[in-house]
């Protein structure tokens, strides 16, 4: 049965989830479908940060880090984002980027793995894996003798031999938009000695996640995707309370000491999680992430994440359907999967290689840009150009806070018309941004 526009709005109206658009400053005419990149402004943000610097650096200027409780801001958010992801209190900080704290947390994971085993010398990873985790771990092994070893996902099983210290993997693919079995995998890891590092930058705030839960070892993630923080939030870090005390992380500064204003000549590192911080903390765009967190923490009275996952399963389920209905002639296909348990809240099409203009490429970027200038917000992923098993890759995040129903299908039918009518392959839409 076909799905129209009128089903779509009834939906709307039925979606216990509908008011918290209200809590975001969506510009009109905008179909935003970029989530899974940058996350929209919330509206309680700009109030917040002209406070912060208006009154609590402007007027009561030091004074703030007590009187304004900056001090503890890192540890405050950490536990306001700790039920999303399955983290107890005090276990999570937010912090420097999801870069350094991959750093952070590897190093220590390494430390913790050759101490145990000194023979363990690989960190294994998918191919696929977002490039800055794979620089982080190349960085790494280069500076300690190990090695870096790259597999597909169906290789993962075979791949965790004795000799591997640490698998590192991205809980939802950021090309694709596959999930991993994170409680799966960790046992498997686990029963070989090998303990797991888990990015959530495409997951927290999207899906449900349970770190305690699946025995996971640590974790670092993204605050300005999914949590809504802005252009460069700071990210998160969490470590599971076995490992917490057992190593210092590799860069030991003064936030991160028991005593920072003791002054002492000597690291002494804080306990727990805390140890994980570094220097001094942005407090500006640290209060910016808070108001992001705080819709979430409105969302609790209507169902938490378990409604939010429902949600987003609805809408990428009905985006899937609706591409497959209306724009079945231009050669699309699907990376993102179809079963739900392997799906994080984003579809990701692929085009046939040669249906670009004059035949190069696959038109992909052009088809994004197109849909841009339309309002229509996604994004393009480069694939391998034909040569390996990655296709060029047309990327919609459906982040369930503020997409709707009639979002979706107005998208399909936007991208229906820019596929039937050609308007894609305009001189204007084939110029390459720098960001894309």
């Amino acid at each position: 049965m076909t799905t129209t526009l009128q089903d779509c709005r009834t939906r709307d109206a039925q979606d216990p989830l509908r008011t918290l658009r209200d809590h975001f400053a969506l510009p009109p005419g905008v179909i935003y479908l970029d989530g899974n990149s940058l996350g929209v402004l919330p509206k309680a943000a700009p109030a917040r940060i002209a406070d912060v610097v208006a009154h609590e650096w402007g007027t009561d200027l030091i004074k703030s880090w007590n009187t304004a409780s900056w001090f503890d801001l890192p540890q405050r958010l950490g536990n306001q984002l700790a039920p999303l992801i399955g983290a107890g209190k005090d276990e999570v900080v937010c912090t420097d980027s999801t870069s350094i704290n991959l750093y952070k947390v590897l190093y220590a994971a390494l430390n913790i793995a050759r101490e145990d085993s000194p023979a363990r010398k690989r960190i294994v990873s998918e191919r696929s894996n977002f490039p800055t985790d794979l620089y982080i771990a190349e960085g790494l092994c280069k500076e300690r003798g190990l090695e870096l070893v790259l597999v597909e996902p169906e290789e993962i099983a075979a791949s965790l031999t004795a000799d591997v210290a640490v698998l590192m993997l991205t809980h939802v693919n950021y090309r694709t938009g596959a999930m991993h079995d994170m409680a799966g995998i960790t046992a498997a890891a686990h029963a070989k000695g090998i303990l797991c590092v888990w990015d959530l930058a495409h997951s927290a705030g999207a899906v449900p996640v349970d770190l305690n839960g699946a025995g996971a070892d640590f974790s670092i993630g993204c605050g300005y995707k999914y949590l809504n923080g802005g252009p460069g939030a700071p990210a998160f870090v969490w470590v599971h309370p076995r490992h917490a005390n057992r190593f210092w992380q590799p860069l030991s500064g003064w936030w991160g000491h028991a005593s920072p204003f003791q002054f002492t000549p000597d690291y002494q590192p804080a306990p727990g999680i805390t140890r994980y911080l570094c220097g001094t903390q942005p407090i500006i765009s640290l209060s910016a992430l808070q108001c992001g967190l705080d819709v979430f923490t409105a969302a609790q009275s209507l169902g938490g994440m378990a409604a939010l996952r429902t949600k987003s399963l609805a809408l990428t389920d009905l985006f899937i359907q609706l591409v497959e209905e209306r724009c079945a002639r231009y050669g699309l296909g699907f990376a993102t999967p179809r079963e739900h348990a392997q799906r994080g809240s984003q579809v990701c099409l692929t085009r046939d290689e040669g249906a670009g203009v004059n035949g190069q490429g696959s038109g992909a970027y052009a088809i994004v840009q197109a849909l841009i200038a339309r309002g229509v917000i996604g994004d393009f992923r480069k694939g391998d150009g034909g040569k390996g098993r990655h296709k060029d890759i047309l990327r919609f995040g459906f982040t369930p806070l503020y997409i709707g129903f009639e979002d979706v299908w107005n998208a399909v039918e936007h991208l229906r018309q820019v596929l039937e009518s050609g308007e894609w392959q305009k001189p204007e839409f084939n110029g390459t941004h720098a960001v894309t």
